[in-house]
């Protein structure tokens, strides 16, 4: 007999929703009390817990550390082998088991009350050996797991982790915790370059292909061929920019009647190009512009109109910016 997969993934995601849902039903003072005692923390937050507790343990503590809540995952059997010393006084713990029999887990729960550390525990069962040492409980009891033989933790790691999310959430309200926030956590990524990287930190100053605007034409190919931005920058006689000249230029050029390597580079350069006088701008608000205007140079200039550097799109794209 041929399986339906389709029929099998779906009905794996309504039994974990309706974990979800069931979950929502129950939601008490226990999510506030457990806020409150993770905002005191004056320390870290120390998750815990073995197996598929630990793995989900480990991503929510990757959350909380991320969004404001500094966190991190130890697992029980190497606390008991040392790491133990790992949670401070001014700690919090988080310890994971659905059961809340684990015996890794359990085993550590002693000494971690002994000095008086807040402990939180998410299991099915407040009266279990975790539930009976825990401060506060948070219920991850599930009516089913998805699995068919309803023993591989699915149902109930999926609760787990979305409790994991409710709790850095809330704590992300009570910390007003903004995006500004979660870019400094992730200078990397794309929200991260997106709100810190300037047009000063990827533009080129050096070797800048820069030419007298009378230089005649057959010179300044020379020095924007050498420059590799496709452009040649051309100044005035008082050093100002004056016009770019790029290889759209050239071409355009020789169709002209008036076309000859003789004259000067200013007769086929485009005037007023786009510039920037402040490198202090977002290379993504750079990035707007270039495209807006359709161009792949945008010249940065200090406020009386010198060269101070060049930003081209390439750059912006390798760097990740968008």
């Amino acid at each position: 007999m041929k399986n339906d997969y389709i029929a099998i993934a779906c009905k794996t995601l309504e039994i974990e929703s309706n974990a979800l849902v069931e979950a929502m039903g129950r939601v008490g003072d226990e999510i506030t009390r457990t806020v409150e005692i993770i905002l005191a923390c004056r320390g870290k937050l120390v998750i815990t817990g073995v197996g598929k507790s630990g793995l989900i343990g480990a991503k929510i503590a990757a959350t909380f550390a991320s969004t404001g809540t500094p966190s991190f995952f130890l697992h029980p059997t190497e606390a008991l082998h040392g790491d133990l010393g790992m949670i401070g006084k001014e700690d919090a713990v988080l310890a994971i088991s659905y059961s809340g029999e684990s015996p890794e887990l359990s085993s550590i729960l002693p000494h971690i009350k002994r000095f008086d550390i807040p402990l939180i525990g998410m299991t099915r069962n407040a009266d279990s050996t975790l539930g009976r040492y825990s401060d506060e409980v948070i219920n991850i009891n599930v009516s089913a797991e998805a699995c068919p033989l309803d023993i591989a933790p699915t149902s109930s790691t999926t609760l787990t982790l979305a409790m994991g999310d409710a709790l850095a959430v809330c704590l992300m309200k009570a910390r007003n915790f903004q995006k500004e926030d979660f870019a400094s956590f992730h200078p990397g990524g794309a929200l991260g370059k997106r709100l810190f990287v300037k047009v000063s930190d990827l533009m080129r100053t050096e070797n800048l292909p820069i030419v007298d605007e009378n230089t005649p034409l057959k010179e300044a190919l020379l020095t924007l061929s050498e420059g590799r931005l496709g452009t040649a920058m051309l100044t005035d006689e008082s050093g100002k920019l004056s016009g770019l000249l790029s290889d759209g230029d050239i071409r355009r050029a020789l169709l002209s009647e008036t076309f000859s390597l003789e004259a000067p580079a200013k007769m086929f350069a485009t005037k007023n190009p786009l510039v920037i006088s402040d490198a202090t701008m977002l290379a993504s608000d750079a990035l707007v512009l270039i495209e807006n205007k359709k161009i792949q140079l945008l010249v940065v200039t200090d406020q009386n109109g010198i060269i101070q550097g060049a930003l081209h799109l390439h750059t912006l794209v390798e760097a990740g910016i968008s």
